[in-house]
């Protein structure tokens, strides 16, 4: 009788995105989070209305100018009674993947990828205030930045504006508040899978046969 081998989940991809107090990420404090899970089609896993948490913050931490300015309400928010503890986020953090996934593999190599935009920027900060949540994922990561920088450079004359909201909604249709615009966490984790959707349609979709066995020189 053969042994059942273990569930892959490495296919799905966890749209994660956080709002922080500043980019000095040594100091940085997480203000808001949001999390969906899709399959590798961009299909949600679950309800596709995603999982959304303003952050407590600490009375005395460092915040950036930039995040006075421009996040206020967030900041708000974060000092609001609604706002949870970092603890209490990465314990629903987690508990949402399960929910919508099913346990998670033991092998980190069976596990679903984080993806986002500079997506490497969030992970350091689930590493460091998130560390349930963070076990839960793979070790590879999937961010659309990188797409990004290859379009910018192929197509200079035509860029990805996240504010057009009728081209986000031509390439994510999934019903639900898109959130209230960038620096959204919400808005900010479908938009980025809007980009990747459109970099699949525009940039990816060359299907490309795989190389032949490399011979070397003295073949």
């Amino acid at each position: 009788m053969s042994r059942r081998q273990p569930r892959d989940l490495s296919g799905h991809l966890i749209w994660f995105d956080a709002e922080f107090t500043t980019l000095d990420l040594e100091r940085a404090r997480l203000m808001q989070v949001a999390v969906m899970v899709t399959d590798s089609g961009l299909r949600p896993v679950g309800p596709p209305k995603p999982l959304v948490m303003d952050i407590r913050l600490p009375p005395r931490c460092v915040v950036s100018p930039w995040v006075r300015r421009h996040l206020a309400d967030r900041l708000k928010a974060g000092r609001g009674p609604a706002a949870v503890p970092v603890e209490t986020a990465d314990r629903r953090l987690a508990a949402e993947l399960r929910r919508r996934l099913g346990p998670i593999p033991a092998s980190i190599e069976r596990r679903p990828v984080l993806a986002g935009n500079s997506i490497h920027t969030d992970r350091w900060l689930v590493r460091k205030f998130l560390p349930r949540f963070h076990r839960c994922l793979h070790y590879r990561q999937l961010d659309v930045s990188s797409l990004k920088f290859e379009w910018r450079r192929l197509c200079p004359e035509f860029d990805f504006e996240k504010a057009d909201r009728a081209l986000l909604r031509r390439y994510w249709s999934e019903e639900w508040e898109w959130g209230h615009g960038r620096h959204d966490a919400a808005f900010d984790i479908a938009a980025s899978a809007a980009e990747l959707a459109f970099y699949r349609a525009r940039l990816l979709r060359r299907r490309v046969a795989p190389p032949s066995p490399w011979k070397g020189a003295d073949a």
